[in-house]
């Protein structure tokens, strides 16, 4: 008699469309979902969330190994679309390597997640994108190492790897790296270096600068005149050092507040000036350029205009 064979594993019994489980022991999604589903196989768990079918909380969430504590509620709903099949932003991949990503993000999209409930971020998308390329998403670690804003849109870096987060931090905290942004400024900007230290609350629940200067975090912008528009400038803006929200305050203490800006705004209202209304944040970051944290191949990005900035610029041309 020869020997037996392995039994086959059983398929997993099919799941109701719809309905919900709480959560008996810390761990994470998919090991909740496997102890609830013990016919379901890891790789099948998982892609019930990488399909948008699960949520927590009463929100998707794709990630697998999001961690949960006991009592967490989870139900899935096998109708929900699958957000990889769903038309994505216009966001790009620009540049990847084994130690860097590269990333063109429209604005309206954050850098990075401002509380663990956020799911449009730059990271999300990444993940998606190599989703939709059959990666394994959750496996390959993502390291901040500068950042734009929610309402920016242009060029961003991820560290991939330990050492290039470390060789990235330097060339950031040294200014090594070339950052051009195009911005859109009410009134008549004078170009020239603007050098304040930026405090994260001015005075009036605001970041900004105030009269004693030895305070807050040593800022220089280099403004350049692009073009003349009504009303506006266009303005090419190179950054020596990044502070959170340096040019829009730079741009705004000097009486020319970004057209589209919602924060920095309240003096040029207070004045009675003439605002433009604009759809969207007149700021977008077109070049990046710097030397490979490991190669030491030196590498430079360009980000066209996005639709949405060229239309607006387009308006506000004479003869617009």
């Amino acid at each position: 008699m020869g020997p037996r064979k392995p039994a086959r594993p059983q398929p997993a019994a099919k799941l109701p469309a719809r309905g919900q489980i709480t959560v008996v022991a810390e761990g994470t999604v998919a090991a909740a979902l496997r102890t609830a589903f013990p016919g379901y196989s890891w790789a099948q768990v998982r892609r019930l969330c990488t399909t948008g079918k699960i949520a927590v909380g009463g929100e998707v969430r794709l990630d697998p190994a999001l961690p949960l504590r006991v009592g967490t509620e989870v139900d899935w709903d096998m109708n929900r679309a699958d957000p990889g099949r769903a038309a994505m932003p216009d966001f790009k991949i620009v540049f990847e390597d084994s130690q860097l990503i590269i990333v063109d993000k429209p604005q309206g999209i954050s850098s990075v997640p401002y509380d663990r409930h956020e799911t449009n971020t730059a990271l999300d998308h990444i993940r998606k994108i190599w989703r939709a390329q059959g990666r394994q998403a959750t496996a390959q670690p993502l390291f901040t190492v500068h950042r734009i804003d929610k309402d920016t849109s242009g060029l961003l870096c991820f560290a991939k790897t330990k050492l290039a987060e470390r060789g990235m931090h330097r060339i950031f905290k040294n200014h090594l790296a070339d950052r051009m942004y195009f911005a859109v400024a009410h009134g008549e900007v004078t170009p020239g270096r603007i050098e304040s230290n930026i405090l994260a609350d001015r005075g009036d629940g605001i970041r900004g600068t105030n009269r004693r200067s030895t305070e807050g975090q040593r800022s220089v912008t280099h403004v350049f005149l692009q073009e003349r528009l009504r009303g506006a400038t266009l303005c090419k803006i190179r950054l020596e050092t990044g502070r959170t929200h340096q040019i829009r305050i730079h741009l705004s203490e000097r009486g020319h507040p970004l057209v589209g800006e919602t924060v920095y705004i309240r003096d040029l209202r207070r004045a009675g000036g003439r605002e433009i209304p604009s759809r969207r944040l007149l700021l977008h970051a077109a070049t990046l350029g710097f030397e490979h944290p490991v190669s030491g191949q030196r590498l430079f990005f360009e980000s066209p205009l996005p639709q949405d900035f060229a239309e607006a610029l387009s308006a506000l041309r004479v003869g617009g």
